[in-house]
């Protein structure tokens, strides 16, 4: 069996235990080519502080003799750098230090943090330390600064890491009142706490015994806000040559998709549909503006490998629910103006979320603004992972895209969420689906987009109303990732449906359709009747109006060319419904089954 580390982020045992390990010790040189004070940022669970790990193990002067064990058998071990074993290390990590009502139990809290860790240094190291250190039993920075006089008079330097840098920021983000953003002012302002430790990291640097600093974090808003307290610092996390340095590449995941297939016994083929599934719900993350290639979440991968080989099967849910948080972050920022529309502009293919850089200066106050411009959101969706780099636009701006669908669902259960608050009214929805899925019936599912969803849209700007509203209302209704891969706009031999939902491969034995929905939309002036007079015609009516049926035509000839492609892939395998469905203003909607090279009627 693999070993394989989901949740572990300790070098030492990964190593020692023999655990998988993608091999990034061939960074090390290219880390101490870009500075000597780095900031590193990437999404939550993302194999930020396993990096940390590895360097501290590999710097650390107290690990020299066990060099050859941790590091013999990869990359560096071959050929390590003057630096190797050099420093005596300590890490901050700042998640252990929850934000509190009380500015007094903040600081309490971080000093207590910072004392044990000059302890178990003290202990450490108490063997290549010429003096003892004195702890400072209320001012922690106090204990710092005579540790690092301890370590000048050794002989040696420091290096420190820090993980989770902005953890204040990221706390205060999502909490709710003015409170806590009173409270992260007075940590970052003037004397406040937290630029004034890393005001004293400026010093330690600066000649008194500091020589090396790696943090990580999830956004730059703290170090946009301590600035004055830290301005020596090199941002390293949109430079191509990082971009993979947390995440894996294909050719790194599919190598042990084989060996747990091979252990399963299932066949080899297996490996392709797989590493399918995975690229579609894992792959997509870009993290330069360069042309990099995409990488795989650490943490996901090994989630769905580690189910994959206890129970041989695919994971039910795709999305890892320690990722589930993330579902917070869309709440805070479609709670903002302008919020909402950004979010279904994400969802939208068809629409491009773009900005002219990613945003690197932004403040807390800034985030924490009702009024916060649409750039800086967008760019906090990118930091947060919830976006990713996707290219240029022809003028040349940056495109942002959702990363993969496990992301995708992440936005599809928050736009739910507005639209249907009522629990009574998402399970009327699911009831609707429900129909569609086992037994081909679009019936129910557009009688709910007509009864509720019209009367959410009516209260909206009409003249931005078009097919792509009324297929962001189904992608809502119907995404169901446990049962399908859902893949709106998805490419069909340089053609694009609208709407495509094809049954995952090992619930394909279940009595399921595969759907495939092209949506189209006309105005109500454009029918040459008043909205009342919609409204009171029955569907067959509707659907013989000119507008209507040319509109159901059109989609006709789209869905056939869809059908055939669907057909040369998937062969007899394929249990496939296909459905036109044209929507007048939000009013009504006409739909017909397409069947082969006829419409099908469809009674109601």
């Amino acid at each position: 069996m693999i070993k394989f580390p989901y949740g572990i982020s300790d070098f030492d045992e990964l190593i020692r235990d023999n655990y998988v390990y993608i091999d990034r010790t061939d960074r090390i040189p290219l880390i101490e080519e870009s500075g000597k004070y780095l900031f590193f940022l990437r999404p939550r669970r993302f194999g930020k502080s396993l990096l940390l790990s590895m360097l501290e193990n590999y710097y650390d002067i107290a690990q020299s003799d066990r060099f050859e064990f941790l590091f013999g058998n990869l990359a560096i071990g071959q050929n390590p750098t003057p630096l190797c074993n050099h420093y005596m290390v300590m890490r901050w990590d700042f998640s252990r230090i929850g934000i509190s009502r009380s500015q007094n139990d903040m600081r309490d809290s971080m000093f207590n943090h910072i004392n044990s860790r000059v302890q178990r240094f003290a202990l450490k190291y108490a063997s290549y330390l010429k003096a003892d250190i004195q702890l400072h039993p209320t001012d922690a920075l106090i204990s710092f600064d005579q540790m690092l006089s301890v370590v000048q008079h050794s002989g040696f330097e420091l290096y420190l890491f820090i993980d989770e840098y902005d953890n204040f920021a990221n706390e205060v983000m999502m909490a709710r009142g003015n409170q806590s953003q009173e409270e992260y002012t007075a940590l970052i302002s003037g004397e406040g706490l937290l630029k004034t430790v890393f005001k004293n990291i400026k010093s330690a640097g600066s000649g008194d015994g500091l020589g090396r600093l790696f943090a990580t974090g999830v956004s730059p808003i703290v170090l946009s806000d301590t600035t004055s307290g830290f301005n020596v610092s090199i941002d390293t996390s949109l430079r191509e040559d990082f971009n993979d340095i947390c995440g894996f590449q294909q050719d790194e995941v599919k190598p042990l998709l084989e060996q747990v297939i091979h252990t399963c016994q299932l066949p080899s083929a297996q490996v392709n549909e797989a590493l399918d599934l995975m690229k579609l719900f894992y792959n997509g993350s870009r993290f330069t503006v360069g042309e990099a290639y995409c990488v795989y979440s650490p943490t996901l991968t090994f989630y769905f490998l580690d189910i994959l080989q206890r129970t041989c099967a695919y994971p039910a849910e795709m999305l890892d629910k320690n990722l589930s948080t993330d579902y917070n972050k869309l709440v805070y920022i479609s709670n903002h103006i302008g919020g909402e529309e950004l979010l279904e502009n994400a969802i939208d293919e068809s629409k491009t979320v773009s900005v002219n850089a990613i945003r690197q200066d932004f403040t807390l106050g800034e985030i924490l603004s009702q009024t916060k411009r649409r750039d800086r959101m967008a760019s906090l969706l990118y930091h947060l992972g919830i976006l990713t780099l996707n290219g240029r636009t022809v003028y040349g701006q940056l495109k942002l895209e959702i990363p993969n669908l496990v992301m995708r669902r992440l936005y599809v259960d928050r736009l739910l969420e507005m639209t249907l608050p009522n629990d009574a009214d998402q399970d009327v929805a699911q009831y609707a689906a429900e129909q569609l899925f086992r037994h081909g019936q679009i019936q129910p599912i557009c009688d709910f987009v007509e009864e509720r969803y019209f009367q959410i849209f009516d209260n909206r700007d009409y003249l931005s109303a078009n097919e792509l509203t009324i297929k962001t209302a189904f992608l809502t209704l119907l995404y169901n990732d446990t049962l399908y891969v859902m893949d709106s706009e998805a490419a069909l031999e340089r053609t694009y449906a609208d709407l495509i939902m094809m049954i995952r491969p090992e619930v394909r034995g279940y009595a399921l359709f595969d759907i495939l929905l092209e949506f189209k939309f006309v105005k109500v002036s454009d029918t040459g009747l008043t909205g009342e007079a919609i409204r009171k015609k029955d569907k067959a009516s509707l659907s013989k109006l000119a507008s209507v049926k040319e509109q159901l035509d059109a989609a006709q000839i789209q869905l056939k060319r869809y059908q055939k492609a669907l057909e040369n892939k998937y062969g007899s395998a394929l249990r496939l419904r296909i459905y036109a469905i044209v929507s007048i203003g939000f009013d009504r909607l006409v739909w017909k089954e397409v069947d082969g090279n006829e419409y099908r009627e469809i009674d109601e």
